[in-house]
């Protein structure tokens, strides 16, 4: 997550460009918590909060705690929540807190005393880990409170379930849910063309990719987005780490449409996001390995065909116009819309009620 850090990076630019999640992932966690044998909706907590933008998804629960290890990430989800008014407008001043701590150190909870811990993607371009953060503001309120407050500013988001041990997250989450508590993360991996296929190896060489000057794979930083790529199974089964009796079931669910017939009981598509082809070159230039990439070659930048990103947006454009039967792909405008879309892996666990 370095990469986030440093001063070069565009984070306006990054975050107006990248994607937004769907109500129905919201309503899929919380029916899955509502299942829960006496489930309770007294206290919810976001792990690696960031500024706290998808903590707020949380207001089904009396009370709500979204946790970082930042203090400065703190203050700002602490300034930001007050700003947007929802205090005032749905009586949330005392039900919202925010607490510096690493998601694996959770001693300042008592055991049980959490219904429902989540962590997804909450878009923060930094790194939580460094002191030198540059922030940005938000441009959406949750989809639980859209209707009801001002829409002012984008739905950040920062990458963080892939990043955690599980060796050690397993038993402190287990420690702090009550019985029958429930977990959920989830995160989204290589993008698509929605009506698109034929564009599918394009854009898998180009992010993954082994040649360091015509690709981006050599520039993730890894492990977390082989994590992401692979669609969160590398995170442990919580059984493993915590042995038998301690968590009752575990579940995964993958919104990853036909784009990867490998995964069991694969579901439609759900992440979606409709664009223009300027907008398109705009989300590609928020990839951490371009920004890297752009690092080590600041000489690509001269390239007479664009960058490497530009070189690839080309690409597509061109493939995109073969597919509609035209010859020249610059016959087309950056104007013209096209339709994105990611596979989306959710990973959830309830732990044992007795």
């Amino acid at each position: 997550m370095a990469t986030y850090a440093k001063t070069s990076f565009n984070a306006a630019r990054y975050a107006a460009a990248r994607p937004t999640y769907p109500r129905q992932l919201y309503d899929l966690l919380f029916r899955y918590h509502e299942r829960g044998p006496g489930a309770r909706w007294d206290t919810a907590l976001d792990l690696g909060c960031g500024t706290g933008q998808a903590t707020l998804e949380l207001v089904p629960f009396k009370n709500i705690i979204g946790a970082d290890p930042s203090a400065t990430m703190i203050a700002q989800a602490t300034k930001k929540f007050a700003a947007q008014g929802a205090d005032v407008q749905l009586g949330l001043a005392d039900r919202v807190r925010y607490v510096q701590s690493p998601a694996e150190e959770l001693g300042w909870l008592e055991d049980g005393s959490v219904d429902m811990i989540v962590s997804g993607e909450h878009r923060t371009p930094i790194s939580r880990h460094s002191s030198n953060y540059t922030f940005v503001e938000p441009t959406t309120m949750p989809t639980y409170l859209w209707k009801s407050l001002p829409l002012t500013s984008s739905h950040q988001i920062a990458q963080a379930a892939h990043w955690f041990d599980w060796t050690r997250l397993w038993p402190e989450a287990a420690r702090v849910l009550r019985k029958g508590g429930s977990l959920a993360v989830w995160g989204y991996s290589e993008f698509r063309l929605t009506d698109h296929p034929s564009c599918t190896p394009l854009i898998h060489t180009y992010v993954h990719g082994s040649d360091a000057r015509t690709t981006i794979g050599p520039y993730w930083e890894q492990p977390g987005r082989n994590i992401l790529d692979d669609h969160l199974r590398p995170i442990p089964e919580p059984s493993a780490v915590c042995g038998p009796g301690v968590w009752a079931e575990s579940e995964r669910v993958y919104f990853a449409g036909s784009h990867h017939p490998h995964l069991p009981n694969p579901r439609q598509v759900i992440m979606r996001k409709k664009t223009t082809w300027g907008g398109m070159l705009g989300y590609l230039r928020t990839f951490s390995a371009l920004h890297t990439f752009l690092e080590r070659y600041p000489e690509d930048k001269e390239h007479p065909e664009g960058d490497v990103a530009v070189r690839f947006w080309k690409a597509l454009r061109t493939q995109v116009a073969r597919d509609k039967g035209i010859d020249d792909a610059s016959a087309g405008s950056e104007d013209d819309e096209v339709e994105i879309e990611w596979p989306l892996a959710i990973v959830m666990a309830r732990r044992a009620a007795v």
